[in-house]
C-alpha cells in the first residue's frame, strides 16, 4: 500500500474529528467483537454513527466498554494515514477480514486505487476516502449516545445492521453544554408533549404516519387554517378546493411521475382507469387556469389551497408530525408573467416572514434562507435548459441579496423543474429541516401549454411560482410545539381560560362566568369536579392552559373573578367586563 495526502480543504475540521471518532468506535467495537461486519460511519450533525452486523445483540453495558476503549485509543494518540491499495488487492484484502459489506461497497467505487485510513500500526484498517484529522489525540470528547437499527443501505428488504450513535466535540465543556441542551429538547419534544397535551394520536390499526387529531389538537390546526387563509385573501390569493384523488395521467403530464413515483401511492383502479392520492397540487391549479384563455390583465392569478396530500415515506423515515404519510399544506401556485417573477416571490417571502414573526420565529436567530440549485449535468433529475436555469437563479439570488436575512447556496438541491428557496427552520439544538418553501417553475407551464395573451393579443407563456406560506400544518405544529415547549400563545391555545369554583357552593356563579366567556368566543372549560382546588390548579398548569379563574364567596360578592395565568403567577381580582377585554386584547394582538 502506498501513502498519499487526500485533499478534502472544504470538509471542516470538527466534521473530520466526527469522521474519525467512527473509526475509533469501530475500532474499539472489534476488540471486543472482532466478527462483526462494518457497515458505513459517517460524521453526523453533532457526532457520528457507525452500522454494525453484530452475531449476537449487545447490551447498554456493552457502550460502556466501547467508549471506554475509544477514550483509551485517543489518549494513546495514534496517527491516521491513508494509504491505496489496487482494486484486486482492496477485494482480496476485504475477502481476507470477511467484510461483506464493504465488498458491496467497493463495487459502487469507480476507482481503480481504493482508499483506506490506517489507525495507528494497523491496529485498525477501513476502507475509506476520508477525511480525518492526523492522529486519534485530536479527537475531542466523545459521548456514546444510544443503540438503534438500521436498514442495509436504507432498503427494508435488506438486512437490519445495529447503529451505534455517538456524540463528539472539541471540549468536555461543548459537549456537556450539548447534552444539556438534548436533555432541554427531550422535554420538548412535539411527540412527547403531544401525547401529554392530548393533541394527536397514532393507531396502529389505522397506519404509521397518519396522525389522528384530537379536538385540541384540531382546535389549534383550525386556528392555524384560519389565519393562514384570511392573510392569504388579504393579499390577494383565490382559496381553490381540488381532488385529493386524480388521474395517473395528471402526473404523467407534469412529470412528477418518473420523478416521486416510489414516495407515491400504488394507482387504484378505477372502470380501467388509474387514479393516484396526490402528492401535490400544482397540476390541479393548472387545470383551473386552463379552464379559460386568460389575459395578461389577470395575472399575477396566485391560486391557493389548504390541500391534502399523500406521499409513501418509508417506515425508518417518518418522525412524529416532522415527516407523515398524510399532510395538509398550504400551498399556493402563482401564475405570472416572467417580469412579475422578481416582486411576486418577494411578496410571498413577505407573507412568509410575517406569518413566522406572528408565531414569534425570528430570522438568523429560528430559521435563515437556503437557495437550492439544480446540478446543470444531472439530465435524469434536472431538466436540461440551462439558459431558463441561469434566469431563474439570478431572479432568486438578486431576491435574496436584498433581504436582511442569513443564506446559503445548497448545489443540487432543487426541484427538477427549478431553482427554489428553502426557509430553514431551527430548532432548539440547531437542527435544520426546511419549513416553507418558494420555487421558480419553468417546466410546468411547458408541460400544461400555460398561456396569457399579453397587450398585442399574442399568445406567451408564464412563469410558475410554487410556494407554501406556513408548510405543512402538521410539521409547522410540530415546530410550534416544541418553540413554546407547550405553553402555546393564548390565541393560539386550544383551551384558554379554566373556571376554577372553589366548591359547589360557587357553582352557579362559576357557569355564569363561563357562559359569559363562550358568549365571547373564549375557549373555557369549566372544572368542577369533585377533587381538591389544588388539584385542579395543578391539572390546569400541566396541561399548560394559559390563564384560570377561582371563584369562590368574595368574588360572587364583588361580581369579579381571582386570575392567575400559566407557571402560577397570581394576577388578582378582576371585574369580568375587565378580563374579557384583557383576553381579547391579548388574542387580537397575537403576542
Amino acid at each position: 500500500m502506498a501513502s498519499s495526502n487526500n485533499n478534502q480543504d472544504h470538509i471542516s475540521e470538527l466534521e473530520r474529528m466526527r469522521h474519525t471518532a467512527s473509526h475509533i468506535l469501530a475500532q474499539a467495537v472489534l476488540k471486543f467483537y472482532p466478527d462483526t461486519k462494518l457497515g458505513i460511519g459517517p460524521a453526523i450533525d453533532d457526532g457520528f454513527y457507525y452500522d454494525f452486523e453484530f452475531a449476537e445483540p449487545i447490551s447498554e453495558e456493552d457502550l460502556e466498554r466501547f467508549e471506554k476503549e475509544m477514550k483509551r485509543i485517543i489518549d494513546e494518540n495514534l496517527p491516521m494515514k491513508q494509504s491505496f491499495m489496487k482494486r484486486k488487492d482492496a477485494e482480496k484484502y476485504l475477502k481476507e477480514k470477511d467484510q461483506k459489506f464493504k465488498l458491496e461497497l467497493l463495487k459502487d467505487i469507480p476507482d481503480k486505487e481504493i482508499s483506506f485510513y490506517i489507525t495507528g500500526d494497523n491496529q485498525f484498517v477501513d476502507m475509506c476516502r476520508g477525511p480525518h484529522v492526523e492522529s486519534t489525540g485530536k479527537v475531542g470528547a466523545v459521548k456514546l449516545k444510544s443503540i438503534a437499527g438500521a436498514y442495509w443501505r436504507g432498503d427494508e428488504k435488506r438486512p437490519m445492521l445495529t447503529r451505534i450513535y455517538g456524540f463528539a466535540f472539541d471540549t468536555k465543556k461543548e459537549l456537556n453544554n450539548y447534552i444539556e441542551l438534548l436533555a432541554e429538547a427531550e422535554k420538548r419534544d412535539h411527540r412527547v408533549l403531544g401525547k401529554e397535551l392530548g393533541l394527536f394520536i397514532y393507531s396502529d390499526l389505522v397506519g404509521k404516519g397518519l396522525p389522528l387529531w384530537t379536538a385540541k389538537g384540531a382546535t389549534i390546526r383550525r386556528i392555524l387554517e384560519r389565519f393562514i387563509v384570511d392573510e392569504e385573501i388579504k393579499r390577494g390569493y383565490q382559496h381553490v378546493y381540488t381532488p385529493d384523488i386524480a388521474k395517473i395521467e395528471l402526473y404523467k403530464t407534469s412529470g412528477h411521475y418518473p420523478y416521486y413515483k416510489d414516495s407515491m401511492y400504488a394507482p387504484i383502479k378505477v372502470d380501467d382507469e388509474e387514479f393516484m392520492l396526490r402528492p401535490m397540487t400544482c397540476p390541479h391549479h393548472f387545470e383551473l387556469y386552463s379552464a379559460q384563455k386568460r389575459s395578461y390583465r389577470e395575472l399575477p392569478m396566485r391560486i391557493a389551497e389548504l390541500a391534502k396530500l399523500y406521499r409513501y415515506e418509508k417506515s425508518g423515515e417518518l418522525s412524529g408530525l416532522i415527516r407523515v404519510r398524510s399532510f395538509c399544506l398550504a400551498d399556493a401556485h402563482i401564475i405570472a408573467m416572467p417580469s412579475q417573477a422578481h416582486d411576486e416571490i418577494n411578496r410571498a417571502l413577505d407573507l412568509i416572514e410575517y406569518a413566522a414573526g406572528v408565531f414569534g420565529l425570528e430570522p438568523n436567530k429560528d430559521y435563515r434562507y437556503r437557495l437550492s440549485l439544480g446540478d446543470r449535468s444531472n439530465s435524469e433529475k434536472y431538466f436540461k435548459d440551462d439558459e431558463s436555469w441561469d434566469f431563474a437563479e439570478n431572479v432568486l439570488r438578486e431576491v435574496l441579496a436584498k433581504r436582511d436575512v442569513e443564506s446559503y447556496e445548497a448545489p443540487g438541491e432543487a426541484a427538477f423543474y427549478g431553482p427554489k428557496i428553502d426557509i430553514q427552520m431551527k430548532n432548539i439544538l440547531g437542527k435544520e429541516d426546511t419549513a416553507f418553501t418558494v420555487q421558480y417553475d419553468f417546466v410546468m407551464p411547458k408541460r400544461f401549454d400555460l398561456k396569457y395573451s399579453d397587450d398585442k393579443g399574442e399568445e406567451q407563456e408564464p412563469v410558475v411560482i410554487h410556494r407554501s406560506s406556513i408548510g405543512a400544518i402538521e410539521r409547522i405544529i410540530a415546530f410550534l410545539i416544541e418553540k413554546y415547549g407547550g405553553v402555546f400563545p393564548l390565541w393560539m391555545a386550544p383551551v384558554q381560560v379554566k373556571v376554577l369554583p372553589i366548591s359547589d357552593a360557587q357553582a352557579d356563579y362559576a357557569r355564569q362566568v363561563t357562559e359569559r366567556l363562550q358568549s365571547e368566543d373564549i375557549r373555557v372549560i369549566l372544572d368542577d369536579r369533585n377533587e381538591t382546588l389544588q388539584y385542579r390548579i395543578r391539572d390546569g398548569e400541566v396541561n399548560k392552559i394559559p390563564y384560570m379563574v377561582i371563584v369562590g364567596n368574595k368574588e360572587i360578592e364583588t361580581n369579579t373573578v381571582s386570575v392567575r395565568s400559566h407557571g402560577s403567577k397570581e394576577i388578582g381580582l378582576m371585574k369580568i367586563d375587565e378580563f374579557v377585554q384583557a383576553l381579547n386584547k391579548e388574542i387580537e394582538s397575537k403576542s
